[in-house]
């Protein structure tokens, strides 16, 4: 069982955003390592945010997909951010992916390991 907890006496959630997300016991968990937005030949990558951002969640979708889940497993996502003028894109293709679903969320400016780099997504998903 996955329940979000949003209780009174915090500050308005986001939009797709839980304060927080339990996970019952005898859940299944995956826990997905970082992707970024090079497309199948490990070379090629989109030179656009929001082309990054959608291959990401492609990518996300095929390993939800390997371990028999769907986005709505999702329970928390972890974005990093090369700079802070892809945040409003993040959040409208997030919303686009997740549609009312909503997951635990952080989302961090940071230098990404390679220059090219606009963004780079983590995931944790539960059945």
């Amino acid at each position: 069982m996955i329940t979000g907890h949003n209780p009174a006496g915090l500050y308005p959630k986001y939009p797709g955003y839980s304060h927080a997300v339990e996970v019952g016991a005898g859940a299944r968990m995956l826990f997905v390592s970082g992707l970024n937005g090079y497309l199948e030949d490990g070379k090629t990558m989109p030179e656009s945010f929001e082309d990054q951002c959608r291959v990401i969640w492609k990518h996300l979708a095929t390993i939800l997909d390997s371990a028999g889940m769907t986005y709505k497993n999702l329970v928390f996502l972890r974005t990093y951010l090369a700079d802070t003028q892809y945040r409003v894109a993040d959040a409208k293709l997030r919303k686009e992916h997740l549609g009312e679903h909503e997951v635990g969320l952080t989302v961090i400016c940071a230098t990404l390991l390679v220059p090219s780099w606009k963004i780079e997504m983590e995931a944790v998903a539960a059945t």
